[in-house]
């Protein structure tokens, strides 16, 4: 028999049920009835086991819901789930028997409510990120003594209250400038926008702090507007943002050149103690003046052990040193001239013995000499005819003459041989 048979049958027989068979029959039931639902609600108890595993509640105003996600669907989420915040949650319902209560088994879960706006956030986030609004090459920085102090809050808020407080102690020389504008409801973003520009246009102080006390997300959405967050990070002034406590947070934090986690930090982050600085320079005045002081009575100790007597022999050997350092660099330039005198000298001689060797007066004193015709030297007799005059220069004096026919010379040639 089936045990879903069985357990069908115990419970219209009269014999009792043990406690783990009928844990069994309503796990049974609800898993067949409930495979697949989603269920609306606000995360609480929220925490996740050593083994990955998410447990949490899901909660309305009457009754409370447990689930369970594992490791393997928690990876496939977009967003980390928080207390407080209000989610739809798909899954089966099953029961949990060593604890005899029911729950379910969450495959998918996705932001509502609260959960929405922190979707959107983070989508507003990516954008802007994306667009390098929230880049640290963007960042300026807070200047250390600003002389006049823009705040863009509320007039009446606990925000410039704390805020003039904590300048007023830190730095009482230092300009406050309320620029007052809505920090809640439909206007505040246009008005908050509407402010950072104003400072912007009229130069109106070295730094801006942006932002108002605690309050809600909703609350505090005015400063995850898109306009707010290009206002803040087109300001040429460099911008502190400064929204609700330490654990809130906006898109103005990151577009920012400073976040601050409160108003009055964001105070103090403007501006320096002067007491501490006055303090600063105190010590460090009376630091220099001792070392200074130091530093004259090693002087005069040192200066006790010199006597004029050993003064002068020591500025005698220091001018023998100079002098000898002096004669040896003379002697070495004086070298140095001779050998490349020497050198050009003989460089000198043998070019004019090559222009000597080249000159065509002492080739011709060896027995030879330059025929000419007109004026052109004549280096071939193939360019010469019998009947022609010819000019001929000797090494000493000169001749003209006149070319024998080709017989005649012949001739002269054999009286020559027969001679």
């Amino acid at each position: 028999m089936h045990a879903d048979d069985w357990l069908a049958d115990s419970v219209q027989s009269s014999s009792p049920l043990s406690v783990s068979q009928l844990t069994l029959l309503i796990k049974n039931d609800l898993e067949n009835k409930y495979p697949d639902v989603t269920v609306e609600g606000e995360i609480s108890n929220c925490k996740v086991a050593a083994s990955g595993h998410l447990y949490f509640s899901l909660k309305d105003d009457q009754a409370v819901l447990q689930a369970v996600m594992f490791r393997r669907d928690m990876l496939a989420l977009s967003f980390v789930p928080r207390d407080g915040m209000k989610v739809w949650a798909r899954g089966g319902i099953s029961v949990y028997a060593g604890r005899g209560q029911y729950q379910l088994i969450a495959r998918t879960m996705r932001a509502a409510g609260l959960g929405d706006i922190l979707a959107m956030l983070e989508e507003r986030k990516q954008k802007f990120a994306k667009e390098g609004l929230f880049d640290q090459d963007r960042k300026k920085q807070i200047p250390a003594f600003p002389e006049r102090i823009a705040v863009v809050t509320s007039a009446t808020g606990a925000a410039i209250r704390d805020i003039i407080h904590v300048l007023r102690r830190r730095n009482p020389k230092a300009h406050i400038i309320l620029l007052p504008a809505a920090v809640q409801g439909e206007e505040a973003a246009a008005s908050i926008a509407a402010r950072i520009r104003q400072a912007n246009r009229w130069n109106i102080a070295d730094v801006l702090i942006v932002g108002r006390g605690g309050g809600s997300i909703e609350d505090l959405l005015p400063f995850s507007e898109e306009i707010v967050v290009r206002a803040i990070a087109e300001s040429r002034i460099p911008v502190i943002s400064a929204v609700g406590h330490e654990t809130d947070w906006a898109l103005s934090d990151y577009a920012a050149d400073l976040r601050a986690p409160t108003p009055s930090a964001a105070a103090e982050m403007a501006s320096k103690d002067l007491g501490l600085v006055k303090k600063e320079i105190e010590h460090f005045e009376t630091v220099l003046a001792q070392s200074m002081r130091q530093i004259i009575e090693h002087a005069r100790q040192r200066l006790s052990l010199v006597s004029p007597r050993s003064m002068e022999s020591m500025l005698v050997r220091r001018h023998m040193l100079l002098m000898q350092r002096f004669d040896t660099a003379t002697e070495a330039i004086e070298q140095g001239m001779r050998s490349k005198v020497d050198a050009f000298s003989h460089r000198i001689a043998l070019a004019a013995s090559a222009i000597e060797l080249s000159n065509p007066k002492a080739i011709m004193k060896r027995g030879f000499s330059i025929v000419r015709k007109s004026a052109e030297i004549i280096r071939s007799a193939e360019t010469i005819k019998p009947g022609e005059e010819v000019h001929i220069s000797f090494y000493r004096g000169e001749a003209n003459a006149s070319i024998l026919s080709a017989q005649a010379e012949d001739a002269r040639s054999k009286n020559d041989e027969g001679l």
